[in-house]
């Protein structure tokens, strides 16, 4: 992902946070606090399984943008940044799937 990209969303779901939560979206999400959020997480992660399985790259792209957008809205509503997200993913960069589970002890 574009890291500008990235910094004007995060900038803008942050700006959302003091916003009216009926003139945006993401405020209303925040206003109805973490169980909207998670909801909504789960509803896009079921349309991206769907649209996998209809094999349409076109929608899976835009299922995973959906899925992408409202995990970086629970992030900023749990005061956490997508830097951490990529910096975590960079830790594990060159690691095996299997060494960083072992490494968890899960």
């Amino acid at each position: 992902m574009n890291g500008d990209l990235l910094q004007r969303l995060t900038e803008v779901l942050e700006s959302r946070k003091g916003a009216d939560p009926d003139s945006s979206y993401v405020a209303g999400l925040y206003a109805k606090g973490l169980d909207s959020i998670l909801k909504k997480i789960g509803e896009e992660a079921t349309e991206t399984v769907m649209a996998a399985k209809d094999g349409d790259p076109d929608k899976i792209v835009y299922e995973i943008a959906d899925l992408w957008f409202h995990t970086l809205v629970l992030l900023a509503h749990q005061g956490l940044k997508a830097e951490q997200v990529l910096a975590e993913l960079d830790r594990r960069f060159g690691l095996s799937g299997l060494q960083e589970k072992a490494q968890r002890g899960r």
